[in-house]
């Protein structure tokens, strides 16, 4: 490193020569007993050029920055104004050497200079032996660019020379492992494109292009709005390395082809005055343009013809702080040009772009109070026997704490400023910046915007920059494309709806308990329903099963007192009592079909019906077979006949209809007992209360009484001929027609309605499946021993089998 530096130094020593940009050589150096320096870019090379050997460059025979010659005259005056404080650095005279850093890569032997001593420059290991040799160059404001910095600060950070820059905002300063004595009076970039965002989502731009220059600076703050972005409804469109090759009206055609009406151009002075100036040139209509704070106070645009047709220009600002005696300074500064500058007056530099002023005041002042500290400088003045290095100045830089025009000046840990604020400003017709709002970071962020004040192109109406419209309320957006700001809109469907805060491009589930209807923006609770006692249709059930109870209960009374009459044994006699007692356990079911369901209601409403009306078909199995096999089988198989009689196989068949209803229920129940359920599938805005029960295992239950069904079809066909008295069949049939149509009935409705009184229709098909053998089969034989005792007697069920006997024999 030592020998690089040295190569450069003599480098520097041949061009020692070189005059500074033919202005008077005054202006640049002022002797003091400590040097700051100072590098402006008062003329600025736009496009490199490239030799064979090294050359030095004509800063004079380049483009003149007015903006920039103005912040080199602010530090001559900064510096003045110090010498003539008695508060800060009493006794101490400030010098400067100031150099026109015209070029980002050419401008070396201007740097040398100041890390110099008599046009040698040491090795770093050996300053500790030779402090003699030390520069007297305490601090260097400047450059302006990130890449004028990145580009001459390895030099200085090598010994730990502070480098305090008035322009450089690229986030790389901010890592201190890399550039330890580099302080700036400027907010990064990351601040300027907070600002911008803000405004964005302000206007609530979601479709934008951002066209940056193609340098280190540009490139950085292209990376930081990507990245801050990321989480928003912005979509960048469009971007763009903006340099003098770039073909400005293919980018244009882009733009339009995308739609983008929001422009973002953060760029340096020169490269936006180029995209401002081809957006005029190529007729580019209806735009907002969004200026960084380089050049949102731009003098010039806002005087160009045209510009208003391109649309209109906000932009994030500086402060202008008016720096008190800077244009008394100004006017008293005489021979400030030479040559091709002769015409340039006062109230140019005065009026030209104030941009960054406060920035380069700030920043001489930084240094000024950071050796005030070092030189222990108090009332009685300072201590002339302290050696003050580089290092000692850069120790008090970063404890900065004082107070300049009203803003406290502070620097946090990685050298970026703790104050400053942003103007947002809009070019209004007369070609003014006007300020309609600010973004305030210190001491928390404060931003506001007042719309009001600017001028739209649409006249009035604020511009709109989207790749889709809004979705209409209730609609969720389906992306299109890789951009989410690109879109399709879809409405919610029912039992769903959309929170454009929360996720707009997914509709959410409602809860179990709530729904909606299609296109809903939140839910509603759903009505529960469920049939309660109180209910007509309920209380009429209840009536029909209590009714029911006590028919059953009567005719029990009355086969009781007349048990031993033919009627009562040939319609089953004992049997009868298991029948009409089946019968009235099977009303439970009915009961239970009402109210809010529990466990123990979803349980009793299947079980006691499925199991005793089995034993109900079960005997009227037995009792058809019985005559049957009495007048028919019993004189064809007559073993058949005895064993039957023998072992009592009517009670048999019976009992094990009973326990096998008994054990499919019992499994069935084990494994999937019924349970209360919400019903919330068939109504989107009820819940209807039931049972889940599962219809697959039912059917197993359900098979066992289909075929008792059967067998009573069977057996009653086989007895059609039978005497009257003894002949069950139609009886026996009709009950069975009726209670397969009751329950053919109910499993049609069950289809197609799940409403409430899906309860009330199951208890009235179970009821009707009760009564249809209580009026058909039971309730004609009291009817006989009521009012027609005369057909029960045994002369007269004797004379009907004598009739048949002799029919069957003729």
């Amino acid at each position: 490193m030592a020998y690089f530096l040295a190569s450069l130094c003599f480098l520097g020593s041949l061009l020692q020569t070189l005059d500074l940009c033919e202005f008077s050589a005054s202006e640049f150096q002022l002797e003091g007993d400590y040097l700051i320096g100072g590098l402006f870019d008062i003329h600025h090379v736009n496009a490199p050029d490239y030799h064979d050997k090294p050359q030095a460059i004509d800063c004079s025979s380049q483009p003149f920055l007015l903006p920039n010659y103005r912040r080199f005259q602010l530090m001559r005056f900064s510096v003045e104004e110090i010498n003539n404080s008695a508060n800060l650095l009493p006794n101490v005279s400030l010098g400067y050497d100031i150099f026109d850093h015209c070029s980002d890569v050419q401008s070396f032997p201007d740097v040398l200079k100041l890390i110099s001593v008599n046009g040698l420059i040491n090795p770093r290991h050996e300053h500790h032996n030779k402090r003699s040799k030390i520069s007297n160059v305490i601090g260097v404001v400047g450059p302006f660019t990130s890449t004028q910095v990145l580009s001459v600060a390895p030099l200085f950070m090598v010994d730990f020379i502070p480098m305090v820059s008035y322009g450089a905002s690229s986030s790389v300063f901010s890592r201190k492992q890399n550039f330890p004595s580099f302080l700036r009076t400027v907010q990064p970039n990351k601040d300027v494109i907070e600002v911008i965002v803000n405004i964005v989502l302000h206007f609530k731009w979601s479709w934008v292009a951002f066209l940056n220059s193609d340098n280190d600076f540009g490139i950085d703050g292209r990376d930081f709005f990507i990245k801050r972005i990321k989480d928003t409804d912005i979509c960048l469109a469009y971007t763009k390395d903006l340099n003098i090759n770039t073909n400005f009206y293919q980018m244009f055609k882009q733009i339009e082809a995308q739609r983008v009406h929001t422009i973002i151009v953060f760029a340096p002075k020169g490269i936006a005055e180029a995209v401002i100036g081809s957006a005029i040139r190529l007729n580019v209509t209806n735009k907002v343009w969004i200026a960084d704070d380089g050049w949102s106070l731009n003098k010039k645009l806002p005087k160009e013809k045209g510009i208003r047709k391109i649309g209109t220009i906000i932009g994030v600002s500086q402060p202008e702080v008016i720096i008190p005696g800077f244009n008394k300074f100004i006017y008293s500064v005489k021979n400030q040009t030479h040559c091709k500058y002769n015409s340039l007056s006062t109230k140019d530099i005065i009026d030209a772009d104030p941009s960054f002023s406060f920035p380069v005041y700030s920043a001489v002042y930084t240094i000024a109070h950071a050796l005030h500290k070092a030189l222990q400088c108090g009332n009685d003045g300072c201590n002339h026997n302290v050696t003050v290095h580089p290092q000692m100045i850069l120790a008090e830089l970063k404890k900065s704490n004082f107070t300049l025009l009203n803003q406290t000046i502070e620097y946090d840990e990685n050298g970026d400023p703790k104050f400053g604020y942003y103007y947002i400003v809009y070019w209004n017709h007369r070609g003014d910046a006007e300020k309609v709002g600010f973004f305030h970071f210190h001491p928390w962020v404060n931003f506001l915007i007042n719309s009001t004040k600017i001028q739209w192109y649409k006249k009035g109406e604020v511009p709109t920059s989207i790749c889709s419209q809004e979705c209409p309320v209730g609609y969720a957006k389906n992306q299109n494309g890789i951009y989410k700001c690109c879109f399709n809109c879809e409405v919610c469907p029912n039992g769903t709806y959309i929170n454009i805060t929360e996720d707009p491009y997914q509709c959410l589930t409602c809860k179990e308990t709530e729904w909606s209807a299609p296109g809903s923006t939140s839910c509603s609770l759903r009505v529960v329903e469920y049939v309660p006692f109180t209910d007509s249709g309920a209380i009429m059930i209840t009536v029909g099963a209590w009714i029911l109870v006590g028919l059953t209960l009567a005719m029990s009374a009355v086969f009781a007192i007349n048990y031993n009459t033919p009627v009562v044994r040939s319609a089953g006699g004992p049997m009868c009592f298991l029948i009409l007692g089946c019968l009235t356990l099977c009303t439970v079911s009915v009961f239970v079909h009402f109210e809010k369901p529990t466990t123990s209601f979803c349980v009793l409403r299947f079980l006691p019906f499925a199991l005793f009306y089995t034993v109900c078909l079960a005997c009227f199995v037995v009792r058809s077979f019985q005559i049957v096999c009495i007048f028919k089988i019993a004189a064809k198989f007559p073993k058949i006949h005895i064993w039957w009689m023998k072992y009592h196989g009517q009670w048999l068949f019976i009992i094990v209809a009973f326990v096998t209803q008994a054990l499919l229920l019992l499994i069935n129940y084990s494994f999937h007992p019924p349970k209360p359920y919400n019903e919330t599938i068939w109504y989107p805005d009820k819940i209807i209360l039931g049972c889940n029960i599962n219809i697959s295992e039912v059917l197993i239950s359900a098979l066992l009484l289909g075929t008792l069904c059967f067998l009573c079809f069977i057996f009653s066909y086989m007895g059609k001929d039978l005497p009257k008295n003894y002949n069950e069949a139609k009886a026996i049939t009709f009950c069975l027609l009726l209670l397969i149509l009751t329950w053919i009935i109910f499993a049609t409705v069950f289809m197609l309605y799940r409403g409430k009184y899906i309860q009330i229709l199951s208890a009235l098909a179970i009821l009707s499946s009760l009564f249809s053998f209580l009026f058909w089969y039971f309730l004609p034989k009291c009817y006989i021993i009521i009012f027609q005792p005369h057909k029960n007697t045994k002369q007269y069920f004797q004379d009907l089998i004598q009739n048949y006997t002799k029919t069957i024999s003729q």
